[in-house]
């Protein structure tokens, strides 16, 4: 992976995992990913694959118990955000680490107006006054493209649509200007013509502001509007990652390629009758894992080495896949 200075964040070897009656789920088990300052990482996957667990690592809002970040690094700048105290992350986050959650109705506070929990960061995290931050925060939703700010910002969480709760979860996450915002699912339950705009407002801010963004999703079209790199996750493990292009034209790992033949083509119609491609089967239970390669049991290529676990291998430069068929051992 790239060892270039200006990255801005660094994981290696992260292993999150989750201690029940059943079992250990090993939710993130070995994940390796980097972020430059000022780009975009898409982390891309079925549900139940790591990428929010991954996320809530880096903010450290794992639950304990049962969730407990067992080993790994995560390198913000020169500091490694497991070895920090509670009261040094709580300075981190909302300040240069924001988050905007998969579903805003359950993370806005539904007994407090829109402008007090915007202005509750501001009053945190840059000292001030309740006024100040009051009219800070109706920029705040100016600057979202929220109508009528003065008049919302007195507003309950009930009293917005989807698209206006999201974009206030994105006022309170860029209110200190952080340098990584983590957008978990951000245009979920949204219908199409509102995840356009949601997904131009986070391009246009990011660009604006110069922060960098890690994008969680399940879609591969998001990602292709708007990553520079993409990591692929699968039970708990990225099997490939690399840039945009060189993922939508070269697919390495099987997994991969299921994902993209699964995507609607503007091409096929007008007459034509291909099917959408379906990736056989389930993604295992983190309590069940199959041995050796975990995609093995849905696999059409799954041959006798892949009861072996391989290794995350750079194939091509630049290009990390976790596959048997492309690993010259």
């Amino acid at each position: 992976m790239d060892e270039t200075n200006n990255l801005l964040l660094k994981i290696r070897n992260l292993h999150t995992y989750f201690y029940t009656d059943d079992g250990v789920a090993k939710a993130v088990d070995g994940v390796d990913l980097e972020l430059v300052e000022g780009g975009t990482l898409g982390v891309v996957g079925e549900s139940g694959c790591g990428k929010s667990v991954t996320a809530l690592s880096i903010m450290r809002l794992i639950p304990d118990p049962p969730g407990k970040v067992v080993q790994g690094r995560i390198l913000f700048g020169q500091k490694d955000l497991l070895t920090l105290s509670e009261a040094q992350m709580r300075k981190i986050r909302g300040r240069s680490i924001s988050m905007i959650f998969q579903e805003p109705m359950t993370s806005l506070n539904p007994v407090f107006q829109i402008g007090d929990q915007i202005s509750e960061v501001l009053t945190l995290h840059e000292g001030l006054s309740k006024k100040e931050a009051w009219n800070r925060s109706i920029e705040m939703l100016k600057m979202v493209g929220i109508p009528a700010a003065e008049r919302r910002v007195t507003e309950y969480p009930h009293q917005l649509s989807g698209g206006m709760r999201q974009r206030a979860m994105i006022a309170m996450a860029l209110a200190c200007s952080p340098k990584l915002m983590i957008a978990d699912e951000p245009t979920t339950a949204l219908d199409v013509t509102i995840q356009a705009q949601i997904l131009e407002l986070i391009n246009r801010l990011q660009q604006e502001k110069g922060m960098s963004v890690i994008l969680i999703t399940h879609n591969l079209g998001v990602i292709a509007e708007t990553a520079q790199m993409v990591a692929v996750m699968y039970a708990g493990r990225v099997v490939e990652y690399t840039n945009v292009r060189i993922l939508f034209a070269t697919p390495k790992h099987p997994y991969t390629q299921g994902l993209l033949k699964s995507i609607p083509r503007l091409d096929q119609g007008h007459g034509r009758k291909e099917r959408l491609e379906a990736i056989p089967g389930l993604v295992p239970s983190l309590l069940d894992l199959p041995p050796g390669c975990k995609f093995s049991n849905r696999c059409k290529y799954v041959f006798d080495k892949c009861t072996e676990e391989p290794p995350l291998e750079e194939v091509t430069s630049g290009h990390f896949v976790r596959c048997w068929l492309h690993i010259h051992s």
